[in-house]
């Protein structure tokens, strides 16, 4: 009885581990750029002392979904979208690049260019700063301008330039924090062939249908492990009677 139990004790435990990774998927659906996480399960031999007798399942995740979401028109100048295939910089809350798809840009008090959960955007040579300004205008290779306070409607200023990236997808993953980086560790360099368009944003490329529909198949898988645990204990009970009978 025991490799029953405990068989499915691991399987209800692995499910509960892809229930928790769909739930974050679903839980960002509206989230900007968001990148869906694929989970699966597969079979994991047990390797210790004597032979590999018994396999038990294991959760994974075993990549990121980097379709584009769909591209929403906002007709805000500091809201962003890249086109095709890429990466927009930021430094991470530890200091290290990241990259994102996230375009959704504002300018803090002290003038810092700062994505919606407030990462700083890479430039040229670093974070990018926003002196006080009456317009700011992104362009298409994410070319920064600015109309300096008091200057003429026509008097714009080139200021910096967005770090567009854009890694072979092979050699990207998400980390913990949510930001894709490079496996060697290394930052990605400037690619002047990605494009951007203003006033526009990309949505999550989540499936809301769809992960709604893998939550309900967890929960049962989840139910059907439970009870083979009862089961399990029930067994277990009627063969104590039994040995006690016999006794």
């Amino acid at each position: 009885m025991d490799r029953m139990l405990y068989i499915s004790m691991n399987a209800a435990q692995q499910t509960m581990l892809s229930q928790a990774a769909n739930s974050n998927n679903l839980a960002n659906v509206n989230t900007t750029g968001f990148r869906a996480d694929f989970e699966q399960f597969r079979s994991m031999p047990v390797f210790g002392e004597g032979l590999p007798s018994r396999v038990y399942s294991m959760s994974e995740r075993p990549q990121t979904d980097y379709q584009q979401g769909s591209i929403q028109s906002t007709g805000r100048e500091l809201d962003i979208s890249i086109q095709g295939e890429g990466f927009l910089a930021v430094q991470g809350k530890d200091g290290r690049e990241g990259y994102t798809r996230a375009g959704d840009l504002h300018v803090t008090a002290t003038g810092q260019l700062v994505t919606g959960t407030g990462l700083a955007v890479m430039g040229e040579g670093g974070p990018i700063a926003i002196p006080p300004a009456e317009k700011i205008e992104i362009g298409g290779d994410g070319t920064i301008s600015i109309r300096p306070l008091g200057a003429e409607a026509n008097a714009l200023a080139v200021l910096d330039r967005i770090k567009l990236v854009k890694p072979e997808l092979q050699n990207v993953f998400k980390d913990s924090d949510g930001l894709m980086r490079l496996q060697d560790g290394n930052d990605a360099p400037l690619d002047a062939a990605v494009t951007v368009a203003s006033g526009t944003l990309e949505s999550s490329n989540v499936n809301a249908v769809g992960a709604l529909v893998n939550m309900i198949e967890l929960q049962r898988q989840y139910e059907m492990q439970v009870k083979m645990m009862k089961s399990a204990d029930d067994n277990s009970a009627a063969s104590a009677r039994l040995l006690q009978m016999g006794n």
